[in-house]
This record gives structure tokens, sequence and C-alpha cells, in this order.
């Protein structure tokens, strides 16, 4: 696996300042957040999903793009789904906003499927060494406050392989 980092959130079309990955795991608000992890040949890229739809692919215009000659241009598409709770998720189609599916396909959760409403912690593969995972976090899950800056994790050393 290659040297991963870790990106700004991707927030099409608002005004809202970039956060790291670990605040937005914490985050304060009391809704929902929704969440998009990929790893393509650039590393590894967390988008914090706000908007109707997003394009998926490795072309520049896509609003999530892919960097890794196994994905289509335009490879798939996130839509928002509101449910009746008030609440949302997404679904994941194959191919574009016009119906045309991709070369590879997608995988979620290690089966071929055309259209799937995402669910937490689900997998998307969508070419050799091009994946993503969904993350849906509740208000419950969401950490409220300030981090703690002497919340420290101690290793003892005898515990580590020589």
């Amino acid at each position: 696996m290659s040297q991963t980092e870790t990106s700004q959130f991707h927030q099409p079309q608002t005004n809202s300042t970039p956060t790291d990955v670990e605040q937005s795991s914490q985050a304060t608000e009391a809704q929902e957040r929704h969440l998009l992890l990929v790893e393509d040949d650039k590393g590894r890229r967390v988008f914090n999903l706000e908007a109707q739809v997003y394009s998926i692919g490795r072309d520049p215009s896509c609003d999530i793009r892919l960097f890794s000659m196994f994905v289509s241009r335009q490879h798939a598409t996130l839509r928002r789904m509101a449910l009746d709770n008030g609440s949302y998720r997404y679904q994941i189609a194959d191919g574009n906003l016009q119906g045309q599916p991709s070369t590879n396909k997608i995988l979620i959760n290690g089966r071929k499927i055309s259209t799937y409403e995402l669910k937490d912690g689900d997998q998307v593969v969508f070419g050799a060494g091009v994946s993503g995972k969904y993350y849906r976090l509740k208000p419950e899950d969401q950490k409220s406050g300030p981090l703690d800056p002497f919340d420290i994790t101690l290793i003892d050393p005898s515990m580590l392989d020589d």
C-alpha cells in the first residue's frame, strides 16, 4: 500500500472552512454527518457529504475525483435521499447522471451492484486499488466539546516488538 495522506474536506458549493479528519468525527453539530473516505493513487482523502448530488470519477470536473487509470472518467454518482424521519442518506449508482455505466462497475461490500442505498460502514470498490468507505455519524456518535489536550495514551516499551 502506498504512503497515504489525509487531505482537507471537499465541500462543494459551501463557504465553510475545511477541517481535518479528526475534528470531523468529533463535530459539535446536532445533526448527522455523512463522510466518504476515499483511497486511491493520491492517498487517503475524506469528503464531507452535504450536497444533493456528487459525481465520482477520474475526470477533473467530478466533484469527488479519483486518481487511478482503473476507474472511469465518470464512474459513479451519489444522490442524497430524504428519509421519513427528516434525516437523509446517500444512494450510490454506477455510472454518470445520464445512466451510462462505468467500464468496471462498482462493488459494494464485495458484491457488484448498480444502485445501492449506503449504510454506515459500507465499503465501495471503484477499481484496482481504489476504494471508498461511507460513514453516517449520528449525533449520539459524535463527541461534543473541545479535545482534551491531556488525554494521552502511554505505551509500555516492553509491549513493542524488537
